[in-house]
């Protein structure tokens, strides 16, 4: 339903997105996931036809960003991060307008605004002026708007940004509902969103793609490096000094102190090489009383740091 072929964007001198491919399959929710000012924002105005690319293209059901924009828009349902809504109309009075600036009259007119009544759940909202109701109402009349014509496509740029916590679950449930009729591209920096709400997640970090797949594709990709937990009653620097010289070592984080004085650390090995007997014996000739030495599994949150801090390790390395 979506390729994204090689899409590269620049502000001037400024180098926004770089060299970006991934797919989205028809019915597929897809998360857009980086911390803030990766370049998702850009992504998705690309895909809108909002901004043409500096290079690359994309193609949604079949029509070119480029050379349909016109049969992409009518295809497509969009929301940004800050709904665009008039704000001294009615909810219903909006949406007439929006509908009917998309050639939607008569029956059909009818049809679509009864649907997004009841999808999008503004009937407590529906003859209230629209700066009256709460952010999460004007979230949902926003995505009234982006589906008022039916799109095959809908792209959401931070859907629950600002809200609180009932009203982010409200959200993700119409999403939810909506993703069984839709392909969904939603954009977020939190990683909960995707873990509740996408079926594949593409990485983005310094405008580029790291990675993307699955949850369980992802946490592969890291998992080739080996991960213990280390709980031991010793200095914080002599532990990190002495861990650091081991040759599979790749990465040792402190996560705190226990009230009975034991150091919690987390040490990542490098690719392919196996680090706990090494650990294990460095612990026995230190003599150093040790609580835990185990393997743990990564979440997506562990994933997620593991491929920014490689993707800016790799940068750093690259200038």
């Amino acid at each position: 339903m979506i390729q994204v072929k090689s899409i590269s964007m620049k502000y001037g001198s400024f180098l926004a997105l770089e060299d970006v491919s991934f797919e989205a399959k028809e019915g597929e929710v897809l998360g857009l996931l980086g911390p803030n000012g990766a370049g998702k924002t850009t992504l998705m105005r690309i895909l809108t036809t909002y901004l043409y690319p500096f290079s690359g293209t994309a193609s949604i059901d079949g029509f070119d960003i480029i050379e349909k924009p016109i049969n992409v828009r009518k295809i497509t349902g969009y929301l940004p991060e800050t709904a665009p809504l008039y704000q001294d109309m009615r909810v219903d009075e909006y949406l007439i307008f929006v509908a009917r600036s998309r050639g939607i009259l008569g029956k059909k007119l009818t049809d679509r605004l009864g649907w997004v009544l009841e999808s999008c759940g503004l009937k407590s909202v529906w003859k209230h002026t629209i700066f009256e109701v709460s952010k999460g109402y004007r979230q949902r009349i926003g995505l009234a708007q982006a589906l008022i014509h039916d799109p095959k496509v809908l792209i959401l740029d931070e859907p629950t940004s600002g809200l609180d916590p009932l009203q982010i679950i409200g959200i993700r449930d119409l999403i939810r509902n909506l993703a069984k009729q839709k392909t969904i591209i939603f954009s977020t920096h939190i990683l909960p969103e995707v873990e509740a709400l996408a079926d594949r997640i593409v990485i983005v970090s310094n405008g580029k793609m790291i990675a993307q797949g699955t949850r369980s594709e992802l946490t592969a990709q890291i998992m080739k490096r080996e991960e213990i937990r280390l709980f031991v009653k010793a200095s914080k620097t002599d532990v990190e000094q002495e861990v650091k010289l081991i040759s599979a070592c790749e990465e040792i984080r402190y996560e705190g102190k226990e009230e009975n004085g034991f150091e919690r650390f987390r040490i990542i090995a490098k690719p392919k090489a196996q680090i706990v007997s090494e650990v294990d014996a460095l612990i026995k000739r230190k003599n150093w009383p040790m609580k835990q030495l185990s393997s743990q599994e990564m979440d997506l949150e562990d994933v997620f740091i593991s491929l920014l801090s490689k993707s800016n390790r790799d940068s750093q390395n690259r200038n």
